[in-house]
């Protein structure tokens, strides 16, 4: 067989370069050519693509996108998927570079990218901040049950509402909000999201009876979803590569601390006899603060969305209409929204055996975050005779070890991560590297919900040792939380804010489930078996991260939807 005859067999498929990207983002093109002298076709995952000129887009946590790499200087919108990738790469090599469309030049002080290293992390807490401020709200209430009942003439189970119906709004808010910012840039969905948000906290405040207060409530979780999607893909918009995920893991911080902060005002405010009405004046305080906030210092950090500005600004100066930003002729069909919104997310759910797991071991964790809500008072209060406030600084416990696991993840964690990626080197590293920290958190679960149930439920058992349990359990909900989100990313790339959407969904329906049977449960169990059956289940699931480190490669080369396929 001679060497055109070989390079004849070839896919048509098959690139005809390899480009890489320096820590720098700038592109390095290698041939790389078989025995016969024919070119090999490599992509970013492990399967043969023509090439990579674009960085897979940076995810948020809870779904929102955004550009990286040579589509961030181009000001185009994130795609979905490695084939739209590749179709909008065919197109601008077929095309060629269009004078009028405006781009970043290299070092443009109006690219995100290139504004300094205090101001991004400056950013970087501000995002956090509003986070904390949504996650805060959705515990609110959980200290203020019985002033609640007593105002209201309820029940118990009505009164879990207002901390179920705040989360269910997380499921319908991500869906919204992410591609809304991706159509019209983060500053202004943030600013109309907090002023309806906060206009609903007043609602809460002044609610004269039961149905305007569950109505409020939703409603506000609705509006406060947007930081959770946005302050994500804010991070995306400012960091690469490079520093994205020391700072995707101190974000990661704000989703649970907001909950374990919740119950401390609100427990507070509950023993000294202070109207319950001030836990929600209190959140309106707090996402007035935030608004100010976001008005006064947060940019819009959306590359597409400043381009739009820039081209705005150079047709008026110009006087030439021909400038445009790519933001400004993308598809924003209806058809196409929809399908990016709802169908994707859901078909690969369903198509998907990983990320189905992941899913269900996520959301079964989340739950229990909420679930907490209900159970420590049947340990706290009802044992061992704590008062509200005191019950809420229990939650201290957990947040202590959500802090801790982080500190792990950064400084023992994604070092030893890196030494993996320069060993793979020019080879993309493995996914399943990443469940490493997983297969010992998911241990931590087990243990922590045991060592919980059977030391918190007798009184001779010093309150410590619970509280010790619940940091264990904070070790264990933010390790499975952090290396579950890192690993869909490393698995799905293009497709991965589709991925991170669909769980987001499931999740908040899990953490709007779990407080709604909790109290039964803890009733009718007890505290022992109560806990024991939330270990079993976690038992039951905590050999998914050893399943998939042994069996991922082959189930990523049976996905439509994973490019980092073998090993």
């Amino acid at each position: 067989m001679n060497e055109k005859e070989s390079s004849d067999q070839v896919s048509p498929l098959a690139p005809t370069r390899r480009t890489e990207r320096s820590g720098t983002l700038s592109r390095i093109n290698r041939k790389v050519e078989t025995s016969s002298g024919g070119e090999m076709p490599f992509g970013y995952g492990m399967q043969p693509i023509r090439k990579q000129v674009s960085l897979p887009p940076g995810v948020g946590p809870f779904g929102g996108s955004a550009p990286s790499g040579e589509d961030a200087e181009l000001g185009l919108m994130a795609v979905r998927s490695l084939e739209e990738e590749l179709q909008r790469e065919s197109e601008r090599e077929r095309k060629g570079p269009d004078p009028f469309a405006v781009r970043f030049e290299p070092g443009e002080a109006a690219n995100p990218k290139n504004w300094g290293v205090g101001y991004r992390w400056m950013l970087t807490a501000i995002a956090g901040l509003l986070v904390l401020n949504s996650t805060f709200a959705s515990s609110a209430p959980s200290g203020i049950v019985q002033p609640l009942i007593e105002q209201f003439q309820f029940s118990e189970e009505i009164a879990v509402l207002t901390i179920s119906l705040f989360v269910a709004g997380y499921c319908l808010g991500p869906l919204l909000w992410g591609p809304l910012s991706e159509a019209y840039g983060r500053r202004p969905i943030f600013i109309i999201s907090f002023v309806f948000y906060t206009g609903f906290q007043v609602g809460c405040a002044l609610s004269p009876n039961t149905a305007s207060i569950l109505v409020f409530r939703f409603l506000g979780g609705t509006f406060a979803s947007a930081p959770l999607t946005n302050s994500g893909a804010l991070i995306a918009d400012i960091w690469d590569t490079d520093h994205r995920g020391q700072a995707m893991s101190l974000f990661s911080i704000a989703p649970f601390a907001g909950p374990s902060l919740g119950p401390i005002i609100s427990g507070y405010i509950q023993v000294t006899e202070t109207s319950w009405r001030w836990v929600f004046w209190i959140l309106t305080l707090f996402a007035g603060a935030c608004l100010l906030v976001i008005i006064f210092v947060v940019p819009e950090t959306y590359a597409p969305a400043i381009l739009t500005a820039k081209a705005v600004r150079m047709r008026k100066e110009t006087g030439d209409d021909r400038y445009y930003a790519p933001l400004e002729r993308a598809d924003r069909s209806f058809k196409q929204t929809l399908h990016n919104i709802l169908a994707k997310p859901f078909i690969m759910l369903v198509r998907e055996p990983m990320l189905l797991a992941i899913t269900l071991y996520m959301s079964f964790v989340y739950g229990v975050v909420y679930l907490l809500f209900e159970a420590f008072p049947f340990v706290f209060v009802n044992v061992h005779g704590f008062n509200a406030g005191e019950n809420g600084l229990a939650f201290l416990g957990l947040l202590c070890g959500g802090v801790i696991c982080v500190f792990i993840y950064i400084f023992l964690v994604e070092p030893r991560y890196q030494r993996h990626v320069a060993k793979r080197a020019p080879l993309p590293p493995l996914p399943e590297k990443r469940l490493e920290l997983s297969v010992i958190t998911a241990w931590c679960l087990v243990i922590a919900m045991f060592w919980f149930g059977w030391t918190g439920a007798y009184e001779s058992i010093h309150w410590i040792s619970p509280v010790l349990a619940a940091g264990l359990l904070g070790i264990g909900i933010l390790g499975m939380f952090v290396t579950l989100f890192n690993y869909i990313i490393d698995v799905y790339l293009w497709s991965a804010a589709s991925a991170l959407a669909a769980a987001t969904v499931c999740r908040s329906v899990f953490g709007a489930g779990f407080p709604l049977f909790a109290g039964q449960m803890y009733t009718r169990l007890g505290t022992q078996w109560a806990s024991s059956l939330l270990g079993f289940l976690a038992l039951l699931m905590a050999p998914i991260p050893l399943v998939l480190m042994k069996y991922g490669a082959t189930l990523r080369k049976r996905s439509k939807y994973s490019p980092s396929r073998g090993d």
